[in-house]
């Protein structure tokens, strides 16, 4: 899937849920939930979690949560930057050119 296209799909699926009429400062809450989601899932993945609590996942299982993870990090970004009228490609394509101007003199 192509960045263009699934942003589409997020905000087609988002709104059709009402999703998209919270506004930026509850999109940013819910970008940071799903950060801390996705350090939780680095974290298992990386060293594991020990947990009494907790069914212990195989690594294959671990893979599928981060990979989960980053997806709502992705979404709720995507989300966020339609709410200002950014894509996440113009996003990435600003940030290549501002690492490369940074870091061009080395």
């Amino acid at each position: 899937m192509q960045m263009a296209e699934a942003e589409q799909w997020t905000k087609d699926f988002y709104e059709k849920r009402g999703w998209t009429a919270y506004g930026p400062f509850i999109r940013i809450g819910f970008l940071m939930e799903e950060a801390g989601e996705l350090a939780r899932a680095v974290r298992a993945y990386e060293i594991g979690r020990d947990r009494p609590d907790e069914k212990d996942a195989t690594q294959a299982e671990r893979r599928q949560e981060l990979i989960e993870e980053m997806g709502d990090v992705l979404g709720n970004l995507a989300i966020l930057a339609d709410k200002y009228g950014i894509t996440l490609e113009d996003a990435m394509k600003a940030h290549q050119e501002k690492l490369i101007k940074r870091f061009e003199t080395e």
